[in-house]
């Protein structure tokens, strides 16, 4: 009679549609990052939330836990194309209302709002300043018909 030790082999997690994942991220475009942990503590997201966009959640669909890569991805991939119909003049009043009054905009600065029900925020991009005060703000995504560098480092999968 011969005796076999059980199988310790066991298989990786690897990235699935609706995958809970701890990882590190990167992602840059032309100008240089927009976020980045790698020197901070991890992110945490769950993969078909909205957290990243489709197209960056479909490079990770299939990776190993352990996987530390990098994609580079065309103009307007990651994000989309820029959206003429995002858009929109803000009147100095109400900036005033929700920030501080004295704050000073400039073209390229990235401003923070409130949503509606006051639980969450959302990015616009400063345009164009006027005379009286009104800002033009882009709230396409910062990297929107860019080209994108997504690096990731999968900690963790579930």
């Amino acid at each position: 009679m011969t005796n076999s030790a059980p199988s310790t082999t066991t298989s990786v997690p690897t990235v699935q549609a609706g995958s809970f994942l701890t990882l590190h991220y990167r992602l840059a475009g032309p100008a240089g990052d927009v976020i980045n942990t790698f020197l901070e503590k991890p992110g945490t997201l769950s993969l078909g939330t909205g957290e990243l966009s489709p197209a960056i959640e479909e490079l990770l669909i299939g990776l190993p836990e352990g996987t530390h890569t990098t994609f580079e991805l065309p103009a307007g991939v990651a994000f989309g194309e820029r959206n003429p119909d995002m858009l929109q003049w803000v009147a100095r009043k109400l900036l005033n209302e929700l920030g501080d009054p004295h704050e000073q905009y400039a073209a390229g600065d990235v401003v923070q709002f409130p949503t509606p029900d006051g639980l969450g925020s959302y990015a616009g991009s400063v345009v164009q300043v006027r005379e009286d005060g009104a800002v033009l703000f882009d709230f396409s995504h910062p990297l929107a018909g860019q080209p994108v560098t997504f690096e990731v480092q999968i900690i963790g999968v579930l």
